[in-house]
């Protein structure tokens, strides 16, 4: 695995728009209609981040998640942190 350029994280998220670049990482921020549904968006993405192997850093307020992806072997933003950003996107995005 190896640390991805500025230019292809900023083309990749293309395709993520709730997501930003900064920092060596990719952020987002994601509000939920209350605690228990943000929490079960949580725990479910535990379950991808386990899976993956690869763990984000996070916090919550209330109904709002937030996100930092980075990969710290490479100190930056791989390829790893895009497959856990798509997890992240199916589970907290409703279906249309």
């Amino acid at each position: 695995m190896s640390k991805l350029s500025n230019e292809d994280i900023e083309k990749r998220l293309l395709r993520f728009p709730d997501w930003e670049f900064y920092d060596d990482a990719i952020h987002a921020e994601f509000e939920f209609e209350n605690f228990k549904d943000c929490f079960s968006a949580m725990s479910r993405i535990a379950f991808e981040c386990e899976a993956l192997n690869h763990h984000p850093d996070w916090s919550n307020t209330y109904n709002i998640l937030s996100i930092s992806l980075s990969s710290h072997d490479v100190n930056g933003v791989s390829d790893k942190d895009f497959k856990l950003a798509e997890a992240i996107e199916f589970i907290v995005e409703p279906e249309e």
